[in-house]
């Protein structure tokens, strides 16, 4: 039986915004659950503006969440100090989206290879070197670009880099937000090989944030879709993607663009914006975009629960039995 690496339950970030000189509370993420066992990939789908990248960030250690738990390897990391959480951060990194801004222009790719093992006091130099060299060749560049700068790169070869530097210090766990959006269609597919190949040699762990769902199916082993702060279904791709249940999903996967003109899909596609995190709406945020709502849907908000007694694909839905 595989072991849960991640564990989330309740997680909840909120930020501070302040306008016209009066502070407002803005809950970016709200009571998440969910657990990630090692060697799968959870990928984690939905509109700008979500809460994706926030979650991202706080399951990668960068962002303190405002409550709830996150358990690594059984241990809760809510409310550690920095130095509790710095051995932490050995075991789980992150691939940001923009390759050109996550890299440091002053730097060589030695400098940034080598830094992470550096300020862990891992390994002489000349080790470290050669491990920097050696993960170059595993992301496909070659041991002569250590001495490089960023700009002598492409975008390709960047975000390569910036893989390479994520797995310096051996993690376990990897985020990878939208990894691939800012590269150019001809070298996407090269970066998600890279990434499926790199799960199996280093027995890594991704939670993979996108908003491209043919990317997702290509790389995902389960799929949590989120919705203004909230996970509303979480199954495995193949079931999610055969059987979704709730509104905005089906509304999701409608959406995908395909080359077939289809009737069916005429006015069927998902309406209006996501409402503002600053005056969300009562009961389900998605009422207000749902062609089902009832007034329940309204007042109370849905707990993600077991569908059809399925404990491997839950749904936030008070008429999922009608709608799926």
């Amino acid at each position: 039986m595989s072991k849960t690496l991640v564990s989330v339950r309740n997680l909840t970030k909120q930020f501070t915004s302040a306008r016209g000189g009066v502070k407002r509370r803005v809950t970016a993420v709200s009571h998440v659950n969910f657990d990630i066992v090692a060697g799968e990939t959870l990928a984690l789908v939905g509109e700008s503006g979500c809460g994706k990248t926030t979650l991202g960030r706080m399951l990668a250690l960068l962002l303190e969440p405002t409550s709830g738990e996150l358990s690594i390897h059984g241990q809760n990391v809510v409310g550690l100090r920095r130095a509790q959480l710095k051995p932490l951060r050995r075991h789980v990194q992150m691939v940001f989206q923009d390759p050109v801004s996550s890299l440091n222009p002053r730097h060589t790719v030695e400098a940034m290879l080598t830094e992470p093992m550096q300020n862990f006091g891992l390994y002489s130099p000349q080790e470290r070197r050669e491990k920097a060299a050696d993960l170059l060749e595993a992301v496909g560049l070659a041991p002569e670009d250590l001495k490089k700068y960023p700009h002598e790169f492409s975008g390709g070869q960047r975000q390569r880099i910036t893989v390479a530097r994520a797995l310096v210090l051996h993690p376990e766990f990897v985020v990878a937000d939208e990894p691939v959006s800012a590269l150019d269609v001809s070298v996407q597919s090269q970066i998600l090989n890279l990434l499926v190949d790199l799960r199996e040699t280093f027995g890594l762990t991704y939670l993979f944030i996108s908003h491209d769902l043919a990317v997702v199916h290509h790389l995902a082993d389960r799929v949590a879709v989120m919705y203004l702060g909230k996970i509303v279904e979480i199954a495995p791709k193949d079931v999610l993607f055969a059987n979704p249940v709730h509104p905005y999903t089906q509304a999701l996967l409608r959406s995908v663009p395909s080359i077939t003109h289809s009737k069916g899909r005429i006015g069927r596609i998902l309406q209006g914006d996501p409402p503002s995190p600053l005056s969300p709406p009562s009961g389900c945020h998605f009422h207000p975009r749902c062609p089902h709502a009832v007034d329940q849907c309204r007042s109370d908000p849905p707990e993600l629960s077991n569908h059809k007694g399925d404990a491997q694909h839950r749904v936030a839905c008070h008429l999922q039995d009608t709608v799926a």
